[in-house]
């Protein structure tokens, strides 16, 4: 299942957003013969922020993108831990508790880690050089708007754009979500937060306590501690560093949960902890560190608009926590499942594309995302005896039915008999 027909439909697909999700919309769209462009509010394509994960099930999406000329260019940015596996730390001791291998790869569909931005950079290159799909970057949408018949947005300069369907895959403060749900839905904190950086290897490596980590090809540990964990990788060979801690946070949700951190504040958290710990954190240039505020959000009662003409996608419709190491792949996946569905139903089919895409989709994503919160659980309230009698027990989840997963032909396979009920009613 390489590359499906490319027969035009008709149908005209406006993409809000031009994140992973949105990306991956398009291009899925593209490949299923829909006329497909892409709003971005950024004003041009930075390279920012740090570790990003891609389990098998996007890998195998990835790779069907121009039979693997795409996954040949994410693989050389990410990090490759056949040799090393995760090396998985009581946080207090320091001693290795469980060493988890890595899973046997498969060319077809690997798993990708690597710097968020430089992922997303080859990405949004094939879609806009390879493809040649419109990406119009600086356009705020300051309104969605529907009918029976089309659906569109307004941009902030006035200028309206017309479709068959738009998608919002514009994350968690999606315009479109107050438009889809009939009232506003405010984010809510997690409980936790993460401070995070990505920095260069040079002090790293030039100090004897942390060179191991950048002189024998990539790495990743993990330090699991009480209601805390902490999570460090080296990439690139040992070039790149990065580190993510997860801990406690009860503050509020307000216009912005990104923010500079200072690292004293991490020092406290992990007093007690392994010296090791500080002394990477230590590495830490200041400038590159980052607390990030876990967003919550209730399960959507819908992601599709009264008339099926606007869809919710990916953080819009529901946002992971890191833990799940899912967010990204299962915004993917909703692309993936939405663009065969608009190809079955056809233009003259639309909303009931849409909301047969939900029923297929939303199951499998309210189940995914809860491991977010039992990974977190698991780590954050080991018992230590249990994991001594039993060390496999504090490994990081690698669940089947997750990765083993392929989007596509599940779409396919699932289509008729979910469009059914929705054919008629429209």
């Amino acid at each position: 299942m390489t590359s499906p027909q490319t027969e035009k439909t008709g149908i005209k697909v406006i993409v809000v957003g031009a994140g992973f999700g949105g990306l991956t919309a398009a291009i899925e769209c593209h490949r299923q013969g829909h006329d497909v462009e892409i709003y971005e509010s950024f004003p041009k394509l930075k390279v920012l922020g740090d570790i990003i994960s891609f389990g098998s099930n996007a890998g195998r999406i990835f790779h069907r993108w121009s039979d693997g000329k795409v996954t040949a260019r994410l693989r050389p940015l990410s990090i490759n831990l056949e040799k090393y596996g995760f090396r998985i730390h009581k946080y207090d001791t320091g001693e290795v508790v469980y060493h988890q291998p890595r899973q046997k790869p498969d060319p077809l569909a690997p798993v990708l880690n690597g710097h968020r931005g430089e992922l997303h950079q080859v990405i949004f290159e094939y879609a806009k050089n390879d493809l040649g799909i419109p990406i119009h970057l600086g356009q705020i949408v300051s309104e969605y708007f529907e009918g029976e018949e089309k659906s569109g947005i307004v941009l902030a300069n006035g200028e309206k754009v017309v479709g068959d369907i738009v998608i919002g895959a514009d994350g968690v403060r999606s315009k479109a979500r107050q438009l889809v749900l009939g009232y506003e839905d405010k984010p809510k904190s997690s409980g936790y937060a993460v401070w995070r950086s990505w920095f260069p290897n040079t002090d790293m490596i030039a100090d004897p306590r942390t060179k191991e980590f950048c002189e024998n090809g990539d790495t990743f540990n993990g330090w699991i501690g009480p209601d805390v964990h902490f999570l460090f990788s080296t990439i690139k060979n040992g070039k790149d560093c990065c580190w993510v801690l997860t801990h406690r946070d009860e503050h509020d949700i307000d216009e912005s949960w990104s923010f500079p951190a200072k690292i004293e504040e991490v020092f406290e958290v992990l007093k007690g902890w392994d010296p090791l710990c500080t002394t990477i954190v230590e590495k830490t240039p200041k400038d590159s560190l980052v607390d990030w505020k876990l967003v919550y959000r209730d399960p959507l009662p819908t992601w599709t608009s009264k008339h099926g003409r606007i869809i919710l996608l990916g953080d819009a419709a529901h946002p992971f926590l890191p833990t799940s190491a899912q967010g990204a792949t299962q915004a993917m996946e909703d692309g993936v499942n939405l663009a065969v569905c608009l190809k079955r139903a056809g233009r003259e089919n639309v909303p009931a594309a849409a909301r047969t895409h939900q029923d297929i989709r939303y199951d499998r994503v309210k189940a995914v995302q809860k491991t977010g919160e039992t990974t977190r659980d698991l780590w954050h309230n080991t018992d230590w005896e249990k994991v001594k009698k039993n060390p496999s027990t504090i490994a990081f989840p690698r669940e089947q039915w997750i990765h083993q997963f392929d989007a596509e032909k599940h779409a396919e396979e699932v289509f008729d008999s979910a469009f059914e009920k929705h054919s008629t009613s429209g």
